[in-house]
């Protein structure tokens, strides 16, 4: 069933998802197709490359008594520490060590995430342009310079319809008992930039202020005997986790709100172009000539463009301002255009970002796409960005969100075809 990629309701712990055409469809190829050889190709992620250049002697990470090499893996791979979230359910690898009191941090960029258990080992997921998510875990060593541990076990849960049926990232949001358990019979959801606010961050600590928004974090079901779950927001926001636990060991002790959308809306993306870009090396195989985009490969890319411009997005019913400054850094990131817009200025207002068009298009796992693919994807982008497709769900992108995002793109993003002209209708 889980190969089905049904998509379920939260009831009785069944898996609430927003259904889509890839959740809906398992991959009809394999791992070991030879247009995909997952475990057998050469590792080109950013954990790859950074363990041959430990290897080589190029990099030493350094080691703190608290967290061992965790604040050097983060300088090295260039993920900032304010991009902290933080979750108390025990739902990963490290379960056992999970709780409340002693919750998992998360840390991530464009491309990879590195995961964090006080008392526990360093998990990382790394995203090879080609392949999708390679796993890794790093030991808690002091004695000598460890190496990164490529992992398959992660595949148990990182493979399922809830990652399109690849490897994947997965993030969930759950009810959680007072020691981390996630109760199941409650249901469970995962969240990404269309999921309802009330069901988002269930097992997460939440922290900065999120106005007048109901949401799941925070919560911990206190009487686990009770036959209904806890309410959306029974615990407020809190400014930090210090509020809630010691955070000495902590690298930062804030679990922000603006990370924990933007990380959301990532997830997502991250997935789509890894299962649109294997079903177009699939299907490419063993052909000669150009590959149409027909039938179900047109329909994918629809999904993915659907959602790189945040189509489906939920409305932000009350402003969200985040505590950590992963906001402020995040937006100034850039790239920029001439008038010093750029697609990853977020907005928080109203939406997740102040012009809707993801900026995961300037990421490795977009451009290392088939080409065919992001043809398809740039084509698709067009007849919406310019208004040639006047379906009723594109009413929600203004003509000058739309202008501003081909104008953005035009000065920002290598490749674009040249068909992208600032004037749309």
């Amino acid at each position: 069933m889980w190969k089905a990629g049904v998509a379920a309701i939260a009831l009785g712990g069944a898996v609430a998802v927003v259904a889509g055409q890839l959740d809906q469809q398992a991959f009809k190829g394999t791992l070991d197709h030879p247009a995909i050889q997952y475990a057998t190709r050469p590792l080109r992620d950013p954990v790859a490359r950074l363990n041959r250049e430990m290897a080589d002697g190029r990099i030493q990470l350094p080691f703190e008594p608290r967290s061992g090499f965790l604040r050097g893996v983060l300088r090295a791979l260039d993920v900032p520490v304010e991009s902290q979230i933080v979750a108390f359910s025990k739902t990963s690898l490290q379960s056992p060590r999970i709780t409340p009191e002693n919750p998992r941090t998360m840390f991530f960029n464009d491309s990879v995430a590195v995961a964090w258990v006080n008392g526990g080992f360093i998990e990382l997921a790394a995203t090879d342009p080609e392949q999708g998510i390679n796993f890794y875990t790093l030991p808690f060593d002091g004695q000598i310079q460890p190496r990164f541990v490529h992992q398959t076990v992660c595949l148990s849960c990182h493979e399922s319809f809830t990652s399109f049926d690849v490897p994947g990232l997965l993030v969930k949001s759950v009810f959680a008992s007072r020691d981390g358990s996630a109760m199941y019979r409650f249901g469970s959801y995962i969240p990404d930039h269309r999921t309802p606010f009330a069901e988002r961050w269930g097992g997460w600590y939440v922290t900065g202020d999120s106005g007048a928004i109901r949401h799941m974090g925070n919560a911990i079901l206190a009487d686990e005997s009770t036959g209904r779950p806890p309410g959306n927001n029974e615990t407020p926001d809190v400014q930090t986790i210090r509020m809630r636990l010691d955070t000495t060991a902590y690298l930062s002790p804030y679990s922000d709100v603006a990370a924990l959308m933007v990380f959301n809306h990532q997830t997502r993306m991250t997935n789509l172009l890894i299962r649109v870009g294997w079903e177009f090396r699939v299907a490419g195989y063993g052909r000669s000539g150009v590959l149409e985009t027909t039938g179900p490969l047109r329909e994918m890319v629809n999904e993915l463009v659907d959602y790189l411009l945040f189509v489906d997005e939920a409305v932000l019913p009350a402003r969200v301002r985040g505590s950590s400054g992963f906001a402020e850094k995040f937006s100034a990131a850039g790239p920029r255009d001439r008038n010093g817009r750029s697609l990853r200025q977020l907005d928080l207002g109203r939406r997740l970002l102040k012009y809707p068009c993801s900026y995961m298009i300037y990421a490795e796992a977009f451009d290392g796409l088939p080409a065919e693919a992001r043809a398809a994807i740039y084509a698709r982008m067009w007849e919406v960005l310019s208004g040639g497709d006047r379906s009723p769900q594109y009413a929600r992108l203004s003509r000058s969100d739309r202008q501003a995002i081909v104008e953005i793109l035009r000065d920002t993003k290598k490749g674009l075809p040249d068909y992208f002209q600032p004037e749309v209708r």
